[in-house]
């Protein structure tokens, strides 16, 4: 692994296991038997390593969607897989959104970056559901503002849960990400037709 990666990788552990207002890139160095000057070469502040980690995060949702898109007959188990792959990626990057204010506040091209990216990832969902209601497991006379509602609703359960769980339910990783897929999961329950309906209670619910 070149020095440039295991930066990146260590930088990544370190902010998730002790947050990002409390590591430094001398932190960073020493975890890693470097000089700070040899770091430096590589990312001169915190705050571009910060913004690497969060184009690979978007990069792996990227990934993740274009999958999700190319799969002709959805399924009631893919959006479930889908959801799940989402949570494990959002928490493999949890520090992002325990800071997510400040990381905002602090790097004007993340800002701009995620409010272009939420733009894309509105009409990207809109066109999985329309697939979703095409092959029979979302009801296909559902209201345009419920969908429009619903990808919000994702938006801000996906932003925000690892601060909720941080705060309320202190959940481990697995049993974290099963209960928060679940949670937005739950919120498709209503736009199902009555055969998925029960599908979802047989395998997801227990």
């Amino acid at each position: 692994m070149k020095t440039k990666d295991k930066i990146l990788s260590k930088a990544l552990e370190l902010f998730n296991e002790k947050g990002y207002n409390n590591i430094t890139t001398r932190h960073i160095a020493a975890e890693l038997h470097i000089s700070a000057g040899n770091l430096h070469y590589h990312f001169k502040h915190s705050e571009d390593i910060i913004t690497i980690l969060f184009s690979e995060l978007t990069l792996e949702m990227d990934e993740l969607l274009n999958q999700m898109k190319k799969k002709e007959n959805k399924s009631l188990e893919d959006l479930y897989q889908f959801t799940y792959s989402t949570c494990e990626i959002f928490y493999s990057y949890r520090f992002i959104f325990i800071n997510f204010i400040d990381i905002l506040n602090r790097n004007p091209d993340i800002k701009a970056n995620y409010e272009g990216i939420n733009f894309s990832r509105k009409e990207e969902f809109q066109l999985i559901f329309s697939d979703l209601q095409k092959n029979n497991i979302f009801l296909k006379d559902v209201p345009h503002f419920i969908i429009d509602g619903l990808v919000e609703q994702i938006f801000i359960i996906a932003d925000n849960w690892l601060t909720h769980n941080r705060l309320i339910l202190k959940l481990n990783p697995n049993e974290a990400i099963q209960h928060y897929t679940l949670l937005q999961m739950n919120l498709f329950y209503p736009l199902l037709n009555k055969e998925q309906q029960k599908l979802y209670v047989q395998q997801y619910i227990r």
